[in-house]
């Protein structure tokens, strides 16, 4: 499935003569089609990015088509079509109930992490998000950071891949400041929380 979808794209390329940023008319749509069937990984999308803008504006790209489908197929879950997902993936959600929990207790974090870590797919996590307590707005915000943090672990892969000579380093050292950064904040949030339950229980 993948190597079809970088033909299609490339075949696409060679009709339209799109260059540059242009490239998300075409990497947008396939990001709503894997966020909603999630037949190839998104992996792929980023590949097709940075191979077309190079490493920065590919990443960038891929946030952005990253970024624009979760969003959509949130929406989509959330007040159009939540009765056929439930039936869709109810199988699935009693696999990740551990998961549906957790979104339930630490909302955006959880998000963050499940979009970070490849630990279920895109579209589950979408619609995990539409049917639990997590408000829209924390969606919003946990699904751009957690989109980040996806895409610039698979652009360090993808580079070396399509760039096997790049120096990645400072790339990996930025990724992994961005990585204790968060991990600081959600310490300081569970801190900040705990502290307040504490007080209105006193």
């Amino acid at each position: 499935m993948n190597e079809w979808i970088e033909q299609f794209t490339g075949w696409l390329l060679e009709v339209t003569q799109i260059e540059g940023f242009w490239i998300l008319l075409i990497t947008i749509p396939l990001a709503l089609i894997q966020g909603i069937i999630g037949i190839f990984p998104f992996a792929t999308i980023v590949m097709v990015n940075i191979s077309v803008l190079g490493v920065m504006n590919g990443l960038l790209a891929s946030w952005i088509a990253g970024s624009v489908a979760g969003m959509a197929v949130y929406m989509i879950c959330k007040f159009l079509f939540s009765d056929w997902f439930n039936r869709r993936w109810l199988s699935k959600l009693q696999k990740y109930e551990r998961w549906q929990k957790s979104l339930n207790r630490y909302g955006v974090w959880a998000v963050i992490f499940l979009r970070t870590v490849p630990i279920m797919p895109n579209n589950l996590i979408s619609f995990m998000s539409a049917v639990s307590s997590l408000k829209t707005i924390s969606y919003t915000w946990s699904n751009m950071i957690g989109n980040l943090s996806s895409i610039w672990l698979f652009g360090i892969l993808s580079a070396s891949i399509v760039f096997p000579n790049m120096d990645l380093r400072l790339l990996i050292l930025s990724y992994a400041i961005f990585l204790l950064a968060l991990l600081a904040a959600f310490f300081v949030r569970q801190r900040f929380m705990m502290k307040k339950d504490r007080g209105m229980t006193v």
